[in-house]
């Protein structure tokens, strides 16, 4: 198996994701070749860490491994076969695309089917774990793929990346999976922003019902996260863009809709994320939904002053105030 250093790697996508973890694989030993649409973010990332920014698909002649970072299946492909020829025609025989963007499963296929006419080989290892993980290496990655000597070859890398490596199955499980984690992800976002607007016709500060979820059984990454961190404190600062949180449940949505399955849960969270994205527009943080169902404040400067759980911070009430349990 091949050791860090061994592979030369390809980076299309040096976004918020795809800049920490190009330099993570640059200081992990790996000469790497780096592409972005913005033509500026290459050659200051060259600047910065090293390793050559391609201005064209043959630029990439050499690579071992490609690893795209990108906004869908798409934009994959538009770069892997259309850029001016696409990129796998300057790939050797035997290289391996790692598509780490959130692309549909069945764009993956498809773009599997035209990389093994060319013989090279196609895994889809997308990534959860937002841009903290990506920054430090300990991503987790949804490993799909039908060669296993192709995933074997990658695994190196994709260690540099993850601090845990799920495989998945077969070509497009990766893909198909990270859409369903998002699925769940939305649907518990949009359960906690619906119970915090409805709260708040209560009485119930945003703070005080974050604290009663977090210790019981509504807790989910939203209220220990999301909403503890960014919403209710106003900040809407995640870094995860409204669109591909959107994009994501239409993704899970359209799965369901091939498999012939009644899914009416992912139908209306789907529809809700979408509606959202129509009317808060594409440049907002995901945190931000919520501005595009009610016209309702959950922002910490909203909320009336915090009152600590009785008997202390277990909640447990002492002395007369057990009367009130």
């Amino acid at each position: 198996m091949a050791e860090a250093g061994d592979l030369t790697i390809g980076f299309v996508g040096l976004g918020n994701m795809g800049w920490p973890m190009a330099r993570n694989v640059r200081q992990a030993g790996h000469p790497v070749v780096v592409y972005d649409m913005d033509a500026a973010r290459a050659p200051r990332f060259v600047e910065e860490f090293g390793g050559v920014a391609a201005h064209a698909p043959a630029d990439f002649a050499g690579v071992s491994v490609l690893i795209t970072m990108l906004p869908d299946g798409a934009a994959v492909a538009q770069a892997v076969l259309e850029w001016d020829g696409g990129i796998a025609a300057a790939l050797t025989a035997g290289s391996v695309v790692i598509d780490m963007s959130s692309s549909s499963p069945l764009d993956t296929q498809a773009l599997g089917v035209q990389l093994a006419e060319r013989d090279l080989g196609i895994v889809d290892a997308p990534v959860s774990g937002g841009i903290t993980r990506a920054d430090s290496g300990e991503l987790t990655i949804m490993v799909g793929g039908d060669d296993a000597q192709a995933i074997a070859r990658v695994e190196p890398v994709l260690n540099v990346l993850g601090a845990r490596l799920f495989l998945t199955g077969p070509l497009g499980s990766g893909h198909a999976m990270k859409a369903l984690n998002n699925f769940c992800g939305a649907t518990s976002y949009a359960a906690t922003a619906e119970a915090l607007a409805i709260g708040q016709h209560f009485g119930l500060s945003g703070e005080v019902m974050l604290g009663v979820l977090n210790s019981s059984t509504g807790r989910s990454f939203n209220t220990e996260v999301v909403f503890k961190d960014e919403v209710v404190p106003g900040r809407y600062a995640t870094g995860f863009a409204l669109p591909l949180l959107a994009k994501d449940v239409g993704i899970a949505a359209a799965l369901a809709q091939s498999a012939g399955l009644e899914a009416p849960v992912c139908s209306t969270v789907s529809s809700r994320w979408t509606q959202a994205l129509e009317r808060l527009g594409p440049a907002r943080d995901h945190s931000e939904a919520h501005k595009g169902w009610w016209d309702v404040v959950l922002a910490e400067s909203a909320q009336p002053e915090v009152n600590p759980p009785l008997g202390g911070q277990s909640g447990v009430p002492k002395g007369d105030d057990a009367r009130m349990s």
